[in-house]
């Protein structure tokens, strides 16, 4: 991997650390009623996982494995966004909220250029 590569590998590491530990702070912040607890909990879950599977695409056994865990990075951020719609914040974190959502979807592109990216590569799909 030359060093460029292995820049943006842990610049899109940082950047899901981060989204995840955002996402943790705003789910803190948010009005404790049932809806809000069970969502928050999936919100976390999923946020934590596009991190956590990225690390797990990084340490792949093949290119298959890779593109795989890349697809599943993927799907949790999506998911990560329809829990983060599903919340019901106090107004004043209403923007907070759009804030979250325009990241997801960032995170989500990040996944998906990277995915396009690497079935030219190694797949010639």
């Amino acid at each position: 991997m030359t060093e460029i590569q292995n820049s943006k590998q842990y610049d899109l590491e940082d950047r899901t650390f981060n989204f995840s530990r955002k996402v943790n702070g705003y789910v803190n912040k948010l009005p404790k009623n049932i809806s809000n607890i069970e969502n928050g909990k999936q919100l976390v879950r999923a946020a934590g996982l596009v991190g956590a599977d990225y690390i797990e695409a990084n340490e792949s056994l093949s290119k298959k494995d890779f593109v795989m865990r890349i697809k599943i990075c993927r799907k949790e951020a999506k998911e990560s966004r329809y829990w983060l719609r599903l919340s019901q914040p106090h107004e004043d974190s209403e923007g907070e909220r759009n804030f979250f959502n325009k990241r997801g979807n960032r995170v989500d592109e990040n996944f998906w250029f990277n995915f396009r990216e690497i079935k030219v590569k190694f797949l010639s799909f």
